[in-house]
């Protein structure tokens, strides 16, 4: 599979040039010299920027999986307008054992497409999601395995009781938290099957909150 800057490589040649693919993207040329080399890696915005400039399909760009440009639709149509809708990452790291930042390893399968003014309503900022995969039975009738969690990765300390993504002992959870009156956190599964853990208040810092659930979404059948 080729890698992101050999994509955008090939997007500054759809376009005649990297001075060219500057110039329709707005990316400073040196900004741009950096995504065609390697040394850095362009934000979302960024990929929505180039991809909607070369006319080539976002999730192609983004994670080299599909076409470049897709078959379901013409060439005119292979992009969306990036101002009414974001495009949150999808990573292959299901939730599960990890070592090091949380997405560290892992490569984004897709992008999800959320309205820009949906999330404006919930108060979320596009740059500050992600989404991963639930693995495991413990939180069912309300997660299920192989469904999608979006998560505010701003929000990384408990705040109020919800669903939080986090990680303990170098294991990925998706977790109800609920903090105690002595100070400890309890973890809570919506599965009865799965007992309840608790970490006191002296353990907390083997805790690490990712960030906190606020979309899921699975199918029905």
């Amino acid at each position: 599979m080729s890698t992101l800057a050999e994509r955008i490589r090939e997007c500054a040649e759809l376009v005649g040039s990297g001075d060219e693919l500057a110039r329709l993207t707005g990316i400073p040329r040196r900004t741009l010299e950096y995504y065609l080399t390697g040394k850095s890696e362009p934000k979302i915005t960024k990929c929505v920027d180039i991809a909607k400039a070369a006319k080539v399909d976002l999730n192609w760009l983004a994670s080299g999986e599909g076409e470049r440009v897709s078959a379901a639709m013409p060439m005119a149509e292979a992009t969306v307008d990036a101002s009414v809708y974001a495009f949150i990452p999808l990573y292959d790291a299901r939730i599960s054992q990890g070592h090091g930042a949380w997405s560290e390893g892992a490569r984004v399968l897709t992008m999800l497409a959320f309205t820009r003014h949906s999330l404006r309503r919930k108060g979320l900022e596009p740059a500050q999601l992600a989404a991963v995969r639930v693995d495991g039975d413990s939180n069912e009738p309300i997660l299920s395995d192989g469904d999608t969690v979006m998560m505010d990765l701003s929000r990384d300390q408990l705040q109020g009781e919800g669903f939080y993504v986090m990680r303990l002992d170098d294991l990925l959870y998706a977790k109800r938290l609920q903090r105690q009156f002595d100070g400890g956190i309890s973890i809570l599964s919506a599965n009865p099957a799965y007992a309840p853990m608790r970490v006191p208040q002296d353990k907390l810092d083997s805790l690490h909150i990712i960030g906190r659930v606020v979309w899921a979404g699975g199918w029905m059948i």
